[in-house]
């Protein structure tokens, strides 16, 4: 079980009501508290609590309704934590307002914020992590998600793209260095079916349905707040894409002629390589024959052996910054 809901449950009188557990992990809390529901921006989760609690799980950047206590689990993005914070607050006027997470992912500097509200009280510090309270005194309006957006702007060969990145999504309000560079390498792609993998902010989607006009473009990510600004980011340029919010490459369509991808490598504190392995394992199965795998990523890491051996010769395409640019094509 998650360090954060054994807090929790070490706690557990505090939550036998109508809770809303706010960035869950996947595991048995819920199981344990019969009146919670979940709120949820992780399609992965999502799809692992709701195979486990059909209908508990609310899934979305926008929180639900209709609970009378709410506890936040601690979000790496300061900026999408005080979102989160701020949602939460503004439905609960004079209900208690929970926070936990590790101390490591910042849980003493995230507990200031809660002094917006009323009066931080800290209940508990176990399993690494901390477990924080307030009444919701000052009650704060809604915000509005696309309020708390950052724009900015890419001067590209082919003209200014506007980016729209919303709080949590990777590199948010600025190009990331394996992104930029990605960006100077996305010539001589085959026509087709595009899909950028891990699409953040869309930046990589946009650049390649401005490049290749006459293509089919696909987004994916795992993110509800990614998948919101890319969105958001092909609007802005007045461009058309599908947007598939989903945990992995086996979402993605077949008969794809290149998966583009900055593939991520973190998950909040954590370094995670899984959605990167898997697509590399399978991305064979999801491109039609010639159709090519082109990724970012950090020197260091050992991906051309995987490439190989699911998909075929890799070439290093382009390197600089600390990152490399594989390239691949499927027989």
């Amino acid at each position: 079980m998650d360090p954060r809901s054994e807090v929790l449950l070490r706690n557990i009188e505090l939550f036998q009501g109508e809770v809303l557990l706010a960035g869950l992990a996947a595991d048995d809390l819920l199981g344990q508290l019969p009146n919670a529901r979940g709120w949820s921006w992780h399609a992965g989760e999502q799809a692992a609590i709701e195979a486990r609690f059909a209908g508990r799980s609310h899934f979305g950047t926008e929180a639900p309704t209709g609970f009378a206590s709410a506890a936040l689990f601690l979000s790496k993005s300061r900026d999408l934590a005080d979102y989160l914070l701020q949602s939460l607050a503004a439905r609960l006027p004079g209900g208690e307002l929970f926070l936990v997470g590790e101390k490591r992912g910042g849980i003493e500097r995230a507990a200031r914020q809660l002094s917006a509200f009323g009066r931080p009280r800290k209940l508990d510090s176990a399993r690494h992590c901390q477990l924080w309270v307030v009444t919701v005194e000052n009650v704060p309006a809604a915000p509005v998600l696309e309020n708390l957006a950052k724009r900015y702007s890419l001067e590209l060969n082919d003209g200014p793209l506007e980016v729209i990145s919303l709080p949590g999504v990777f590199s948010h309000g600025r190009l990331d260095r394996g992104s930029e560079l990605l960006l100077e390498h996305l010539g001589a792609l085959p026509a087709g079916h595009l899909l950028d993998f891990g699409c953040g902010a869309g930046v990589l989607g946009s650049a390649l349905k401005r490049r290749y006009p006459g293509s089919t473009l696909t987004l994916l990510d795992v993110d509800a707040f990614a998948a919101a600004s890319s969105r958001l980011t092909l609007a802005a340029n007045a461009l058309e894409g599908d947007v598939i919010c989903a945990d992995g490459i086996h979402a993605a369509p077949e008969g794809l002629s290149a998966i583009i991808s900055n593939p991520p490598f973190h998950d909040g504190v954590h370094t995670a390589y899984q959605a990167t392995e898997d697509l590399l394992s399978h991305a064979a199965r999801h491109l039609r024959p010639g159709g090519e795998l082109r990724i970012v990523a950090n020197s260091f890491l050992k991906y051309p052996p995987l490439i190989e051996r699911h998909l075929g010769p890799c070439q290093v395409l382009a390197e600089g910054s600390g990152f490399r640019i594989y390239r691949a094509t499927r027989n």
